[in-house]
């Protein structure tokens, strides 16, 4: 069985990072792809399509509103950069919502509520294991706003990430990055199977960690806490990677 979906985002390079990721899902066929509300509903109405990934926030008019003049709209998976718009997208019955930069175990996630909500039988990659090839093994970034520039961090390259206030600090072996972001929103962009949160305060790549000890990890030498309430998880985690 085979379904077809359309892809709306106004970045181009969204666009892209979805439809590669699709290239493992053999079942799902791109049906079209657009940057704007008006040419998406076009599509829709010329053609059946299954499920949308939707951008919300587009120039003219924003995807949940568009999804909600639709008097017969498709299953939505909602995409963006902006938090704040989740509990909208969730209101109007979205399948998923996905935050960007979208981490590939995240979108399998995703896509595996599709699955379910369709009733697909066809073997998709499930319980967010990479499949041989997948976009998981592939470079992957972090994007930040420091100061008053975008920055595209590749997610190998971080040491850690700190809490600090409002703000976090992301570390490279070479230069630290402060951003104001919220810890919580940010482990939630990074690739789960590569970072573990360690204590409210700090999230570890696993990659770089040299050593462990009951109350601290060792990274390029420096002791990061673990909080009491992450241990259990932490030795799990530390003990698979």
């Amino acid at each position: 069985m085979s379904v077809k979906c359309l892809i709306v985002d106004d970045e181009p390079h969204a666009i892209e990072v979805i439809e590669r990721y699709l290239i493992d899902f053999p079942e799902v066929l791109i049906a079209g792809t657009c940057h704007n509300a008006l040419r998406a509903e076009e599509i829709i109405k010329s053609g059946d399509i299954d499920f949308a990934f939707m951008d919300i926030k587009m120039p003219g008019l924003l995807g949940t509103e568009f999804i909600k003049g639709l008097s017969n709209p498709p299953k939505v998976i909602f995409t963006t950069a902006f938090q704040e718009y989740a509990l909208d997208g969730f209101d109007l019955g979205a399948v998923d919502y996905l935050l960007k930069p979208i981490p590939y175990d995240r979108f399998v996630k995703a896509m595996n509520r599709v699955r379910g909500v369709l009733g697909l039988s066809s073997d998709l990659p499930a319980n967010n294991e990479p499949v041989p090839g997948s976009p998981l093994n592939r470079e992957q970034f972090l994007h930040l706003r420091v100061k008053r520039e975008n920055l595209k961090v590749k997610t190998s390259d971080i040491l850690w990430i700190e809490s600090v206030k409002d703000y976090i600090k992301v570390v490279l072996k070479d230069r630290e990055l402060v951003s104001k972001y919220k810890i919580s929103l940010v482990e939630k962009l990074l690739p789960t199977l590569e970072f573990v949160r360690i204590h409210r305060s700090f999230i570890v790549s696993l990659r770089k960690i040299e050593s462990f000890h009951p109350s601290y990890v060792k990274v390029m030498g420096k002791e990061l806490p673990i909080g009491r309430n992450y241990k259990q998880d932490c030795y799990k985690r530390f003990l698979k990677a």
